[in-house]
């Protein structure tokens, strides 16, 4: 059966968020919410009210030479990445040049990049984006991947994002579990839906939900 979706009352700008409520299944947890940003991903008008509020809560002092889109989020990113470099917001990056980068994985399920990327990470200022950020398995690896490249992670933003930071770096997110009311989210093992027996809605990833 398939999730049934609503948007939440809240609004942050001109981004509205879609969610379902149930129990839901990703690579890292469980969770009682599905967030849905498909058309912040896919849509370029969705992506730039995304990008547009972004922008304006990172700090002015941010410095950024590259951002890495996770989930998805290389239209976000490349919106993003246009905000912060152009003239009339005030930035210390406009006039600047920001890579945009988007996540590789190699075989072994490790975030790779090929020698003609290492330039845009080798000694950058990164900011990580994802569409959002549960348990923050996503997010280590990409930090992971950011050192591995001898790279400086100062940032990361979400649209959606459950948890205020992540080894010592604030998370910069649109909403937050404070806009979903019993928001929860469990190590599969440790998941009080599965020992409940409450049947799974769907799997999701970041291209979206296969229900079942």
């Amino acid at each position: 059966m398939e999730p049934r979706f609503f948007k939440i009352p809240v609004c942050v700008g001109d981004v509205s968020l879609n969610v379902a409520q149930g129990h839901f299944a990703t690579r890292n947890s469980h969770t009682n919410y599905f967030v849905d940003v498909t058309s912040q991903q896919s849509c370029i008008r969705d992506a730039e009210a995304a990008a547009q509020q972004l922008a304006q809560r990172l700090t002015q002092h941010l410095m950024v030479d590259t951002i890495l889109c996770m989930d998805g989020t290389r239209v976000i990113g490349t919106c993003l990445a246009q905000k912060l470099t152009q003239g009339g917001f005030r930035s210390i990056n406009a006039g600047r040049e920001i890579y945009v980068l988007r996540e590789h994985l190699g075989t072994n399920g490790k975030l790779i990049f090929r020698d003609n990327a290492r330039p845009m990470l080798e000694g950058k200022n990164i900011l990580l984006l994802l569409a959002s950020v549960t348990t923050g398995g996503t997010v280590r690896k990409g930090i992971e991947c950011i050192e591995y490249y001898k790279g400086s992670v100062v940032g990361i933003a979400a649209i959606y994002s459950h948890l205020k930071e992540i080894d010592g770096i604030s998370i910069t997110s649109l909403f937050d579990t404070n806009d979903l009311p019993g928001y929860a989210s469990y190590l599969p093992e440790e998941c009080p839906m599965c020992r409940d027996k409450q049947e799974l809605d769907a799997v999701v990833d970041k291209f979206g939900y296969s229900a079942l």
